[in-house]
Parts: structure tokens; C-alpha cells; sequence
């Protein structure tokens, strides 16, 4: 391969774009759908997912990474857990 052709081969490549989070099964606490669905990133999977109740939606990512998505989904509906414990309808 030439210089030039290996040149053009960095600069042509394109970032991969980051998938979409897989929804796992969801979960049933207190009223609430607890809905876990892990990011994908080169470290692992990081928390993810959506708190429902009735039409209201509260987004739920964190900064923690997991080294399996099950693992990541198991933590996710942990912390949901709590923050409903805590929040409950405040949560929205």
C-alpha cells in the first residue's frame, strides 16, 4: 500500500456511530415501570433507562459503567429503586 493510499485510508474511515440502548424487560415497583436499557461504550455498559408512571417519563442515565449488560440492567433497577423510595411523584 502507497503512502497516499494509506493516508486516505485514515482520513476516510468513519467513527462507528454509537448504538441505540437495547430496552431490557421492565419492571414493576410501587406504581412505577422501571425500564433498564444499557448504553454500549468501549468500557462497558453504563446505566440507562426510564422511570414511568402513567404518562409521566423521568430519562435515568448514570455515569457508572458495568462490565455486562445484565449486571448494568440489574444496578439500574436498583438505583431506581431508590431514587423512588426517595422522590416518589417528585421524581417528575
Amino acid at each position: 500500500m502507497s503512502l497516499f493510499a494509506s493516508l486516505k485510508a485514515i482520513f476516510a474511515s468513519k467513527e462507528k456511530e454509537p448504538e441505540a440502548p437495547e430496552e431490557m424487560p421492565s419492571e414493576e415497583y410501587k406504581g412505577f415501570t422501571i425500564t433498564p436499557a444499557p448504553v454500549q461504550e468501549q468500557a462497558g455498559y453504563r446505566i440507562n433507562g426510564t422511570i414511568t408512571k402513567g404518562e409521566q417519563t423521568h430519562s435515568f442515565i448514570r455515569a457508572d459503567t458495568l462490565p455486562t449488560q445484565q449486571g448494568c440492567a440489574e444496578e439500574m433497577i436498583r438505583k431506581a429503586k431508590q431514587m423512588i423510595d426517595y422522590q416518589g411523584d417528585n421524581l417528575f
